[in-house]
């Protein structure tokens, strides 16, 4: 598929991929189907026990039911997929609209704290174009959600921009920022390797409420007094705020489209970022749906569009 034509229709996988994992705060083992999907399905978990159908979830964020140290999305009637935002970001990173995510567990697996995994499967799987046109999200005015010294913002942009800053007083990690704009290529060399963090300190806090049961090294940058503990170190300058947009890139998916925006956030995470998309559409006059052009192969792309075509 050509990287021009990326922005212009709609995509999904080309054929069904199978991955197993651990559910970094259960410890349980975790079984996970990505589904090829037809047009205009959008990401939708299908949640499984012992083979038979639980619950169908649109990744919505009407649908968010908690937002502490992870996303977790779920129905009405009590059943709740959580850790979606490193697949979800892998997804939308890659420019794929419609996926089918079959999983046997309460969250997805953390796989090694990233999105690598996800993204190499795709990878090696490979993304087919579907005949409908790409809809999109686009943001006519800007909307911004504070909340103490942290805030939020997405304005309107021609593309899908991203400015992630955060802020923690241990040295090792400090005050960092980066800003893209938002393409396959970007997500793949950029944001897709760049794990989860915790504090050693909080660790024995987090196992008496239930938590971070499954995080191990192999999973988890662990942040100790005065270093990292993992013999190997990070794998990117700045790994740390590198996450966060990549959980930011999970995390605005579930706007349900692609967004047309430039988000903004400053010392965030997830309850910020689900917040902002929640600001946004308690404002009907702030955004609109609008449709990428049916294009033939040997059209170019309209002024506006080519931002989101760049792919690599």
């Amino acid at each position: 598929m050509s990287n021009r034509f990326i922005g212009a229709r709609q995509t999904t996988i080309a054929r069904e991929i199978e991955l197993t994992g651990t559910g970094v705060h259960s410890g349980a083992p975790v079984s996970l189907i990505l589904h090829p999907a037809e047009a205009d399905t959008g990401f939708r978990f299908i949640v499984t026990k012992r083979g038979r159908l639980i619950a169908e979830i649109p990744a919505h964020v009407d649908n968010v039911k908690n937002l502490t140290l992870c996303t977790v999305i779920g129905d009405e009637g009590g059943t709740t997929i959580g850790t979606v935002e490193h697949l979800l970001a892998a997804l939308r990173g890659l420019s794929i609209d419609n996926c089918y995510i079959e999983v046997d567990s309460k969250e997805l697996p953390i796989m090694d704290g990233s999105s690598s995994h996800f993204v190499d499967a795709i990878d090696e799987t490979g993304i087919k174009e579907l005949s409908a046109p790409r809809r999109f999200i686009k943001v006519l005015k800007p909307i911004r959600v504070e909340d103490g010294d942290c805030w939020g913002e997405i304005a309107p942009h021609s593309g899908f921009h991203l400015d992630v800053e955060i802020d923690f007083a241990t040295p090792l990690i400090g005050r960092q920022r980066i800003v893209h704009e938002m393409s396959p290529g970007v997500f793949r060399h950029e944001l897709a390797r760049a794990r989860t963090f915790g504090f050693m300190s909080d660790v024995e806090r987090l196992w008496k409420a239930g938590l971070a049961l499954g995080a191990n090294l192999s999973n988890t940058v662990a942040i100790g007094d005065d270093r990292v503990i993992n013999r190997e170190g990070l794998r990117y300058p700045q790994e740390f705020v590198r996450h966060k947009m990549l959980d930011a890139v999970g995390d605005l998916s579930l706007a349900g489209l692609p967004l047309l925006g430039a988000f903004r956030s400053v010392r965030g995470g997830h309850r910020l970022n689900a917040n902002v998309l929640k600001a946004l559409f308690a404002d009907s006059s702030a955004w609109t749906i609008v449709q990428a052009p049916r294009l033939r192969d040997h059209y170019a792309l309209p002024a506006g569009m080519s931002a989101l075509a760049a792919g690599e």
